[in-house]
C-alpha cells in the first residue's frame, strides 16, 4: 500500500509532495519495526520525534525523565576492570581550548583540502534523474553534507552527556560511578568541540534529525539504567564511533582530523565501559523474559539506524524540487562513503552485542537475514584498546583495520 502511494507522489505538485513524503517516510519506519513490544515502547518517542517534530520546533526541547539514583556508602573498589578504565580516562583527559589548534584556517570550499573527497559523496545515480551539479555547486553540497553530519554528531553528544549523567547516578558500582564522571566530562568536551568547529569553521548548524531525536527521547525517558546503557553506550556511541572513524579516515582537513582523533580515543573507552557494565548484568542478572526483550529492542534499533543516515535536511534544501524521497534514498545508498559508513559502523556494533550476550541463537537468523551477521566475528570493545582502534584507522594500518573489523 505504501509503495503504491509513494509511486503516486511522483505525480503530485512539488509543494504537496514535500508535505506528503515525510509522512510516508515516518509510516515506512513504523512498518519496519516488526516486534509489537518494541513498537509500543518506541511509539511515544516516535510521535514526539516524527509527528510533532519537537526537535525542529524551538531552540530547546523538554523530555520527561525518571530514574532512581543509587548511593553507595561503602566506597570500596568493586570492579577492577572498570577501575583500570577510570585510570586510563584520567590520564587521557584533554582540553579542547589548549590541545586542539583552532588557529588552523578552514576553507570548507577549498578543493585542495576537502572535508570529504569526491568519491565519498558520488552523485552519479542522481544524474540518472537529470540532476547535475557544477564544480562550485558540488563543493557547496559537500560542505553542507559535512555540516549535517557534524551537526548530528553534536546533537548525539548532547544526548550522550545527559544519558551519562543519569547513568552515573544509577549504576551500582562505585568504580562505575567514578568512570561515569569522566565520561560526563568527555561528553561536555565533545559538545564544546563539535559546536565550536561547526560555528566557527562551517558556520552552518542543522537541526537534529527526527530519527536521532526519537532514539534519544526513548533513552532519556526510560527509567531502567541498563536500557540507557544499552541504547547510549552500545548502540548510539558504538555506531558513532564507527562513523567518527570513517570521517577520520576520509577527511583531508587537518583541524577536523585532529579533533576527531581526540574524540575517538574517548568514545572507544565509552563503548568499553558499556560492554564491561552490561556483560554479567545481561547474562546473569536478567530474567529470560527481560533478556529477550533487550535482544528484540537492539535488533529493531539496529535496523532503524542502518538506513537512516539519509541527510534529509540537506535533501530538502537541494533536491526536494527535483527528486522524490525514494529517488534520494537510492542515491544515498549507492554513495561509496555511505556504504563504508554502514560497514564500519556495524562492524563495531555487532561484536559488542555478541560480547554482552545479546546475540543468542534465537537472534542469529534475524541478523543473518538483515545482512549483519557477517560482522559478528570481529573484535569487541574488550579486545581492542582505544589506541589500537585509532591505530587501525590510520592509512598505514588499512590492512589491519580490515582484518580486525570485518
Amino acid at each position: 500500500m505504501l509503495d503504491h502511494v509513494e509511486r503516486m507522489t511522483g505525480l503530485m505538485p512539488v509543494k504537496i509532495r514535500q508535505k506528503v513524503e515525510p509522512l510516508l517516510e515516518a509510516l515506512s519506519i513504523l512498518q519496519e519495526v516488526k516486534n509489537p513490544s518494541v513498537l509500543g515502547n518506541l511509539l511515544p518517542s516516535f510521535g514526539r520525534g516524527f509527528v510533532l517534530q519537537l526537535g525542529r520546533r524551538d531552540e530547546a526541547t523538554h523530555m520527561p525523565a525518571s530514574h532512581s539514583a543509587r548511593f553507595d556508602w561503602d566506597y570500596s573498589s568493586d570492579f577492577p576492570e572498570m577501575r583500570e578504565l577510570y585510570r586510563r580516562a584520567k590520564q587521557n583527559q584533554w582540553d579542547s581550548e589548549v590541545d586542539v589548534d583552532w588557529s588552523v584556517d578552514v576553507d570548507p570550499l577549498n578543493p585542495e583540502v576537502p572535508l570529504l573527497p569526491d568519491e565519498f559523496l558520488d552523485l552519479s545515480v542522481a544524474e540518472n534523474y537529470g540532476v547535475k551539479l557544477s564544480a562550485t555547486e558540488s563543493r557547496r553540497f559537500k560542505k553542507d553534507v559535512a555540516s549535517w553530519i557534524l551537526s548530528q554528531f553534536l546533537h548525539g553528544e548532547q544526548g550522550a552527556l545527559y544519558a551519562a549523567a543519569q547513568v552515573t547516578e544509577s549504576v551500582e558500582w562505585v568504580d562505575g560511578k567514578l568512570y561515569g564522571a569522566t565520561q560526563v566530562m568527555d561528553e561536555g568536551r565533545h559538545v564544546e568541540s563539535f559546536h565550536r568547529y561547526i560555528d566557527q569553521k562551517l558556520e552552518k548548524l542543522y537541526v537534529i534529525n527526527d530519527n536521532l531525536f526519537t532514539i534519544i527521547d526513548a533513552l532519556m525517558t526510560d527509567s531502567r539504567w541498563d536500557m540507557k546503557f544499552l541504547g547510549m553506550q552500545i548502540m548510539v556511541e558504538g555506531l558513532a564511533l564507527g562513523a567518527f572513524g570513517v570521517i577520520y579516515r576520509f577527511t583531508e582537513e587537518p583541524l577536523l582530523k585532529e579533533m576527531l582523533r581526540y574524540v575517538i580515543l574517548d568514545e572507544a573507552r565509552h563503548v568499553h565501559y558499556g560492554v564491561l557494565a552490561l556483560g554479567d548484568h545481561i547474562t546473569q542478572r536478567l530474567s529470560e523474559k527481560e533478556r529477550r526483550e533487550r535482544e528484540d529492542w537492539v535488533f529493531e534499533i539496529a535496523l532503524l539506524m542502518r538506513e537512516r543516515f539519509m541527510f534529509w535536511e540537506v535533501y530538502e534544501e537541494w533536491f526536494a524540487h527535483k527528486l522524490t524521497r525514494k529517488q534520494w534514498r537510492e542515491c544515498v545508498n549507492e554513495m561509496p562513503g555511505m556504504r563504508e559508513f554502514r560497514q564500519v559502523m556495524f562492524s563495531r556494533l555487532i561484536p559488542n552485542l555478541r560480547q554482552i550476550g545479546l546475540l543468542s541463537e534465537r537472534m542469529l537468523e534475524h541478523y543473518d537475514e538483515a545482512g549483519l551477521l557477517k560482522y559478528a566475528s570481529g573484535a569487541s570493545a574488550l579486545e581492542m584498546t582505544e589506541q589500537e582502534f585509532l591505530d587501525a584507522l590510520d592509512d598505514d594500518h588499512a590492512d589491519e583495520l580490515t582484518e580486525q573489523l570485518v
